[in-house]
């Protein structure tokens, strides 16, 4: 089928296990012209669709983040609960502000732990590096809180699986921060009340310390070449860097301890002002 007549049938579906079809459909199409249709659909009454749409957006990758970042704006939480998971899975610099928000604050679980899954996954090899220090050391504070913090255990979890992989990415320029992260799960590989929880702890334990041997360290090259790749532009890196100097800021004015979620809730408040 053309894309047109995919969209023609995401647009005339007239049952909800047809709009479930059509938008799968749509999404395994991955064709950039599916975008706005795949928007669309996050607003309809259909959570199965907008699964559906989420994880075409995810395979459209960052095309998709434009788009996505417009409907944070929207008076929808519904909507922008699902632009959020979107986000996340696709990892683009552009919503690490929003998504650091999100995992600390949000009322949602599911969405804090999409957010938290963001966080990991963030494309650090894109970020330039006067910026990456700072927009890392957020996602660490942000990652520890939720991992000691949160309330329920899949959010602490996914937490984890986040530590681990920023842990892996900043073992050769910030060892002392790979440092806290060990001794944070080591805290809750003997503290964590969930049995998969720990177990999700120990496997990182694992895996960070196989990770920082030596003969280990192989993507170097591969992340220098996916570098070049970025498709951000001066003003995206410079919109970033002015929200991450706000958070700064407003931790400052409001003498607000590092890691204290309140300096994220100005963010949430702003993202989910108009839920239900």
């Amino acid at each position: 089928m053309s894309l047109s007549q995919l969209i023609q049938a995401v647009e005339e579906a007239d049952s909800s296990r047809r709009l479930l079809e059509a938008v799968q459909n749509l999404a395994n199409a991955r064709l950039e012209g599916a975008i706005p249709t795949l928007i669309e659909a996050l607003s309809y009454n259909n959570p199965g669709a907008a699964v559906a749409a989420v994880d075409g957006l995810i395979l459209l990758g960052d095309p998709a983040v434009p788009a996505l970042l417009e409907l944070l704006d929207m008076h929808n939480y519904t909507a922008r609960s699902w632009a959020i998971r979107a986000l996340a899975g696709i990892g683009d610099p552009r919503g690490l502000v929003t998504l650091l928000g999100v995992a600390t604050a949000d009322f949602a679980f599911s969405v804090r732990r999409a957010a938290v899954k963001g966080l990991g996954l963030m494309k650090w090899h894109w970020f330039p590096d006067e910026l990456r220090e700072i927009a890392q050391e957020e996602a660490l504070e942000a990652l520890l809180f939720v991992a000691h913090q949160d309330d329920e255990w899949v959010v602490r979890y996914a937490a984890v699986v986040g530590l681990q992989a920023l842990a892996i990415t900043i073992a050769d320029t910030y060892p002392h921060w790979r440092s806290e992260i060990q001794s944070q799960l080591e805290q809750m590989a003997n503290n964590e009340p969930t049995l998969a929880v720990r177990a999700r702890v120990w496997l990182a334990l694992k895996n960070i310390q196989h990770n920082i041997q030596p003969e280990s360290h192989t993507s170097i090259n591969l992340e220098e070449s996916e570098a070049k790749k970025s498709p951000l532009t001066p003003d995206d890196w410079q919109d970033i860097l002015n929200k991450l100097y706000e958070i700064k800021r407003q931790e400052r004015a409001e003498n607000l301890e590092e890691g204290d979620p309140r300096r994220f809730q100005k963010l949430a408040a702003t993202i989910g002002k108009d839920q239900p």
